[in-house]
């Protein structure tokens, strides 16, 4: 079976990766905008943030996480009764 012939698109992980890729992808961007945010209001824009916000993202990350991977089941739960499903075909 040649390359091109494969189903898979290069580089990309399979489909079933996508329920632990979503919740990696979606804390890693979270975090650092709540961290950079709490982290600067606190310190102000100081040389010191740059050298704080790694260590408090990290901290952040390790939270959210796991946290999304437990909740995001419900979430969807709630959304569903909230939002209405789309019309099939």
């Amino acid at each position: 079976m040649s390359l091109r012939s494969h189903p898979r698109s290069r580089g990309k992980l399979p489909a079933r990766y996508a329920a632990i890729i979503m919740p990696l992808v979606l804390s890693v961007l979270m975090s650092s905008v709540v961290s950079a945010i709490s982290t600067l209001k606190s310190l102000g824009p100081t040389p010191d943030f740059l050298s704080t916000w790694p260590a408090a993202w990290a901290l952040s990350w390790l939270v959210a996480f796991p946290t999304l991977l437990l909740v995001l089941p419900l979430v969807r739960r709630i959304v569903a009764l909230v939002v209405a499903a789309p019309p099939s075909n």
